[in-house]
């Protein structure tokens, strides 16, 4: 399956965002395991824990193909992703960190053909970047301030257009889709803002 090359693009910016902020006490390099654990349950809620470890799996069979190391990890009962003291000894730093932003390109890309894009920005926004306020906006740059400021008003946007859309059928599409592209651009930002701006004293 083609992904276009934008799925990559979020892939790596969560994969950035994840390890960045400090949210898995895993390695670097293997910071698509805590992607997709912080993933596991608005995605059971969403389709079921049969459906959600049938996407993973998927996702985990098509990111072999590409990244065979992968093969020492599997898809738990619970939906959880396990093996990874097998992969540690076979791969080194650079080897997985390419293999977990293969693994999150896929899921990524089965959940916009499952859900649509709109939607799957929408989840991912809300469960991976669930507040753009983890960065102060005290003790840092004003530069920094005024692209957090932006991200907020980007969600105001993107909020105000999905009331939209479900007011006015015809447009109903539309609205959805460019609210996705503006919540897209909230979520750019917000990473750029993470990974780039100083920790307040």
């Amino acid at each position: 399956m083609m992904l276009p090359p934008q799925t990559r693009d979020l892939a790596l910016r969560l994969l950035a965002y994840e390890d960045a902020a400090g949210k898995t006490s895993l390695p670097t390099e293997f910071a698509a395991f805590g992607v997709c654990e912080r993933l596991r349950q608005p995605l059971i809620t969403l389709a079921g824990l049969a459906g959600f470890r049938s996407l993973l799996s998927r996702a985990l069979t098509l990111a072999r193909a590409e990244a065979p190391s992968l093969n020492a990890v599997q898809v738990a009962v619970d939906g959880s992703l396990q093996g990874l003291d097998g992969l540690r000894p076979q791969v080194d730093a650079d080897e997985a960190g390419e293999a977990g932003i293969i693994l999150i390109t896929q899921l990524l890309g089965l959940l916009v053909r499952v859900v649509g894009e709109a939607m799957t920005l929408q989840l991912v926004t809300s469960e991976i970047l669930p507040d753009f306020k983890f960065l102060s906006k005290s003790g840092i740059p004003m530069g920094f301030e005024a692209i957090l400021n932006e991200v907020d008003d980007l969600q105001g946007v993107s909020a105000r257009l999905e009331g939209l859309a479900e007011q006015y059928p015809p447009v109903t599409e539309a609205l959805r889709t460019i609210s996705g592209n503006v919540l897209n651009t909230a979520t750019v930002l917000a990473v750029v803002a993470a990974i780039k701006s100083p920790k307040p004293n």
